[in-house]
């Protein structure tokens, strides 16, 4: 049965997408690939880390016909943010007459063809360990590379508008790889959009690399819509005294999977991990962590906050991994929800796993309701029932959207909430 299921998920992915063009990917890493997909295929409910995503049926349901044909993107107004530069990357090929056109010093941008990164691509992300991350080695097209130079400060944020297209149903899959260099820094908007007429399955990888003493400031808006379906696979490792900060936003989407695994490789360095999701209707958020806390004297902090309505999902999945020489390891993480109505659902699942014995290492989890003790002293001082919610639904957001140091994306993150709870 499982080998019916991996030849059903290959020629499906080549029925959609065409054959593989990944010249930036050694042959070795697509055979991996290809055979990693065929021993396991794509994960059902059956598979402990997919229980509640079961993307098996998800592909059988909804894009077993698909005939892929793009839809035309003309403009990208609505989805700018402030003070910062747009590169525009549809269906994961950068796309130069919708980015803007500016050349800033230390910083590099290109596809992945063009970068020649070599062995580095598909070095974090792993093929043989997941079958999204090997679907997109496989099957990627052209990749996007950002780079920042050794001791360059970017001045200005620069904001990566991933736009998936279809009017029919498709499936695309798009892959970046972000390297800051050392001593360098950088505010990085990653935006995904879906547009078109047509249901679109969007599997992203993205590969992050921190040199030492460098700092990415990262974050990550997901508005889909009712036609978005996606798997969003972010690898990151974060080297000596470096810093890596990234808040995942998730508005909106069919069914959302975000994949958020980090590498601390090098002692002093720090990460940070928050996330704000909100499940409406049928949708399902998905959320999985991975502190890998590899060498000594390191730092990370995880809260992730959902709020589900109707007969939304939510699924927060964290784990904190400290290996047997990270002694002096600092971990914390959280996981706080609201649950709206009576329908929806939201599954928690924090988890440490310590091997060293010198830690600092907690986790705490909750799921409730709106306290009617707090509505009550909102409405004891006049304010109305429907204002006193969405003033305490605000309250509750804005922790996670405050952690956000660029001005321009945590206005663009506040507005996409107002704009999906009113």
């Amino acid at each position: 049965m499982i080998a019916e299921k991996s030849t059903t998920a290959i020629e499906l992915l080549d029925r959609m997408t065409g054959a593989p063009k990944v010249a930036f990917i050694s042959g070795q890493k697509v055979s991996e690939a290809l055979m990693y997909l065929s021993a396991n295929g794509i994960p059902n409910a059956k598979h402990e880390e997919y229980k509640y995503c079961n993307m098996d049926a998800l592909f059988r349901k909804e894009f077993k016909q698909a005939a892929y044909a793009p839809a035309a993107v003309s403009g990208i107004s609505d989805y700018q943010v402030n003070d910062a530069v747009t590169i525009v990357v549809e269906n994961g090929r950068y796309n130069p007459e919708l980015s803007d056109k500016v050349v800033i010093r230390g910083l590099h941008i290109c596809s992945l063809s063009e970068a020649k990164l070599g062995d580095k691509v598909a070095s974090l992300a792993d093929p043989n360990s997941d079958a999204f991350i090997a679907l997109n080695t496989a099957f990627s097209g052209e990749g996007f590379y950002l780079g920042v130079q050794d001791h360059s400060e970017i001045p200005m944020t620069i904001h990566v508008l991933y736009i998936s297209s279809s009017n029919g149903e498709g499936v695309v899959n798009p892959r970046s790889f972000v390297e800051i260099g050392q001593n360098a820094s950088l505010h990085l908007v990653e935006q995904q959009v879906v547009v078109g007429s047509g249901k679109v399955f969007t599997n992203y990888v993205s590969e992050k690399l921190v040199h030492e003493n460098g700092r990415l400031y990262n974050t990550i808006l997901q508005h889909e819509g009712d036609k978005g379906y996606s798997v969003n696979t972010t690898v990151a490792e974060v080297k000596r005294d470096a810093v890596y900060d990234a808040t995942t936003l998730t508005f909106s989407g069919q069914v959302v999977r975000n994949n958020h695994h980090v590498l601390l490789t090098g002692s002093n360095s720090v990460a940070h991990l928050n996330g704000l999701f909100t499940a409406e209707h049928n949708e399902l958020i998905d959320n999985h962590t991975l502190m890998d806390h590899r060498v000594p004297h390191c730092e990370s902090n995880e809260l992730y906050k959902g709020l589900a309505n109707g007969k939304g999902t939510g699924v927060f999945n964290g784990k904190i991994y400290v290996r047997k020489d990270a002694q002096k390891t600092n971990a914390y993480q959280s996981s706080k929800n609201i649950l709206l109505s009576d329908d929806a659902t939201i599954n928690t699942k924090p988890q440490l796993e310590i091997y060293a014995n010198d830690v600092k290492c907690s986790h705490g989890t909750s799921t409730g309701k709106i306290d009617p003790n707090h509505l009550f002293y909102l409405r004891a001082r006049g304010v109305g029932q429907a204002s006193a919610r969405k003033m305490l639904l605000a309250s509750f957001a804005h922790e996670v959207i405050e952690k956000i140091s660029d001005d321009g994306a945590r206005e663009k993150a506040i507005a996409l909430f107002e704009q999906y709870h009113p």
